[in-house]
């Protein structure tokens, strides 16, 4: 699955690309330079953070399912009361 952004996310990354490089690196950057850099990162990097995010997502998705049974266990036969009580 290939990672996409939105033209929100896109516009405002690619402006946060050119504004790094103009601050920490004091150079500058133009917004082609700055949307190929944000395409490589994308690319790159992209699918092993959404698969950190996926794999983040499934062990808590299995805790909770494994805690079903505790969380919404219910007694049987509970109308009447145990005999010598």
């Amino acid at each position: 699955m290939s990672v996409n952004l939105t033209k929100d996310v896109r516009r405002k990354a690619t402006a946060s690309l050119a504004r790094y490089f103009e601050e920490v690196k004091e150079e500058e950057i133009g917004v082609i330079a700055a949307n190929r850099l944000l395409d490589f990162f994308v690319q790159e990097v992209g699918p092993s953070i959404y698969n950190k995010a996926v794999a983040d997502v499934l062990q808590r998705l299995q805790a909770q399912l494994s805690e079903i049974d505790i969380d919404c266990h219910e007694g049987e036969f509970q109308y009447w009361p145990e005999r010598g009580q």
